[in-house]
């Protein structure tokens, strides 16, 4: 993965970085509930699922957010050129699911092709050598609402407090007064991200939802 080191003495966070490194496991969850009227609007015009197009918006805001693009090489912080988003697919008529780690692509429509046309083509539950510190781990209930989703970790082995990959999930929208409304949880590790940046992802995926 393509990355830039840290310069540790120049770095504005060093000291949340450091207390937080005490911490065992240092993620937190936050959630909110997020507008997706034109998100549902753009997915059906263009004949595109409101799940792939929501898994492109979503990686988009975290791209943009410059913290939650921080990772760890080696011990040191780096910062990812760009996160792929690594989500769970399940095919119609079945009850077990499976993990598609796609390359994340600024048009969208490019990327929900490539990532249908990848997730069709599977046939096995994951690919291991593609996991990495430069994913996001992206799920949905879309059976239920949800107000909070906590996530498993370290199926790898991986330290709590090295992994740096942030963990995002939503239920399913329901309407409210003519808009499409859906709980969104997101869980990041204070070593890296503070809710100041979950703030700034909020509103960067609100701006590229109603770009749409």
């Amino acid at each position: 993965m393509e990355c830039k080191k840290i310069d540790l003495k120049k770095w504005k966070r060093k000291d949340i970085f450091d207390f937080f490194s005490s911490a065992p496991d240092p993620f937190y969850m936050v959630t909110f509930r997020q507008d997706v009227t034109e998100l549902c609007r753009w997915a059906h015009d263009n004949k595109v699922s409101f799940y792939c197009a929501m898994i492109w918006a979503v990686s988009k805001a975290i791209n943009s957010v410059e913290a939650f693009r921080v990772s760890i090489e080696n011990g040191t912080p780096v910062l990812l050129e760009k996160r792929n988003p690594s989500f769970t697919d399940i095919r119609d008529g079945e009850e077990t699911f499976y993990i598609v780690t796609a390359e994340y692509e600024d048009d969208i429509l490019t990327f929900c092709e490539n990532s249908k046309r990848q997730s069709l083509e599977q046939n096995f539950f994951i690919d291991l050598n593609r996991e990495g510190d430069n994913l996001i781990y992206i799920s949905a209930l879309p059976w239920i609402e949800i107000t909070a989703l906590k996530n498993e970790k370290g199926c790898e082995g991986q330290s709590l407090r090295d992994q740096s990959v942030p963990y995002i999930s939503w239920g399913k929208y329901t309407e409210e007064n003519g808009r499409k409304i859906l709980g969104l949880s997101l869980e990041v590790n204070h070593r890296f991200i503070d809710g100041i940046h979950i703030g700034q992802f909020s509103e960067k995926l609100t701006e590229i939802i109603k770009s749409l």
